[in-house]
């Protein structure tokens, strides 16, 4: 047997699994020690062997705000990648992710490929080079890996994966010393200039840092963090992620035109976001503005300026466990997005999924819980704050109108990216 098998048999990592999983322990072992055995059968037996894991993270506030530089809510949620790792003593990076084709990076090289855009490799090979130009160690690892982040979900499976990367290196070369903004700037990295994908950074800033926690990228490339506790379940609460379906196929051109349309409005005052336009002066120049932009721009700057000022509100809510002042914000915020920013139906009438997932929410919580957009908009998610002694009729009302498996219930997980043994 293993020392890591060992050590999860034994019990020995028992409190570390259960800081991390809460009642969910005794499955998370097992799902571990799966893990181990597919370690195993992939790249043989290691004494070294050891176990990793990063989160999927959830958006609470600040709906579209972080690429005009504004501020963002967000929180580490208990679903996760995890891995089984030993260290190589070469340069090659392997990694056999459950449900996906291997992957084999060699270090040797770190420029960005062009036959890696789109794929893992790229995310692998960024992050190696944005480490080594700012002097941190990479090195060679085995791994193998699995996710319970749903793709699509909105939880950022994607940015789990990346933390999952550079808290290996961090582990394995740098005595994990290395922080997680930096890890997040590193993994932006990867994704911009790598893997093709023009992300903004709040994914990888709220799965690398865990818990609750503020973002306010008025200095993108040194953010403000505030890390938050708050235990919603001793509060009475729980929340809910509610996947309502939808393409996300076509829907480019609809993202993209959040950001042109922000933009446009922060060009008629000579800059370049939202966050550099005084808030006064936009409203008072609306009729000017009607001239320029459209209307639909001007609304969605609206959005902006509310939904920005009302991230720092929720977090004084919550550190003071004022709940009602929580979920009052958090509707708030729902229904900017709905009628403001307009990211809830999209330009196909017959997708409406999400504004039918917010009406039915409002309709079931009856002015107890809170209801809004997950995410990028459009199709897909909504999150819901659910009383608990409603949860169980909650997820059985929206599984009956979006299907088996649709609605499932998060904690939030205290810490991003860790080694656990």
């Amino acid at each position: 047997m293993l020392p890591i098998q060992t050590k999860l048999t034994s019990g020995e990592l028992d409190d570390a699994l259960r800081y991390l999983y809460g009642d969910a322990l005794e499955a998370q072992k097992q799902k571990y020690l799966a893990l181990v055995n597919a370690f195993e059968g992939a790249f043989g037996e290691s004494d070294e062997a050891m176990l990793f894991s990063a989160p999927g993270r959830s958006e609470i506030g600040g709906n579209h705000t972080d690429h005009q530089l504004g501020r963002v809510l967000a929180a580490t949620v208990t679903v996760d990648t995890r891995a089984v790792v030993a260290p190589r003593d070469d340069n090659v990076v392997r990694i056999h992710s459950q449900g996906y084709t291997p992957l084999c990076v060699t270090l040797d090289q770190l420029a960005p490929n062009a036959a890696e855009e789109n794929a893992s490799e790229a995310l692998v090979r960024g992050i190696a080079e944005r480490f080594t130009q700012t002097g941190r160690k990479v090195g060679g690892f085995d791994a193998v890996t699995a996710s319970d982040v749903p793709k699509g979900s909105g939880l950022s499976s994607s940015a789990a994966f990346s933390i999952l990367v550079s808290t290996i290196f961090s582990e394995l070369y740098n005595n994990g010393e290395i922080s997680p903004v930096e890890q997040a700037l590193a993994s932006k990295y990867a994704e911009n200039k790598h893997f093709g994908k023009p992300s903004g950074l709040m994914d990888q800033v709220a799965c690398a840092v865990g818990g609750f926690v503020t973002i306010d990228f008025e200095q993108p490339d040194d953010p403000k963090i505030e890390r938050i506790d708050c235990d919603l379940a001793a509060l009475g609460y729980g929340i809910c992620i509610v996947n309502c379906g939808g393409n996300h196929a076509d829907l480019t051109p609809e993202y993209a035109a959040v950001t042109k349309e922000m933009g446009e409005v922060a060009q008629v005052f000579g800059k370049t976001v939202l966050r550099e336009v005084d808030e006064a002066t936009f409203y008072d120049s609306l009729g000017q503005l009607r001239k320029t932009v459209s209307d639909r721009a001007i609304l969605r700057a609206m959005h902006f300026f509310g939904d920005n000022a009302r991230v720092p509100l929720q977090a004084e809510a919550l550190k003071s466990h004022n709940i009602e002042t929580f979920r009052r914000l958090m509707n708030e915020s729902g229904r900017s997005s709905f009628m403001l920013l307009q990211n809830v139906c999209p330009t196909d009438v017959n997708e409406r999924g999400l504004a039918l997932a917010l009406g039915l929410s409002e309709r079931m919580l009856k002015g107890l819980g809170a209801w809004r957009v997950h995410g990028g908009g459009f199709a897909g998610t909504i999150l819901a704050l659910v009383p608990l002694d409603m949860m169980a009729d909650y997820q059985a009302q929206m599984e009956r109108v979006f299907g088996p498996g649709c609605c499932y219930r998060f904690a939030v997980r205290p810490v991003g990216g860790v080694k656990i043994g």
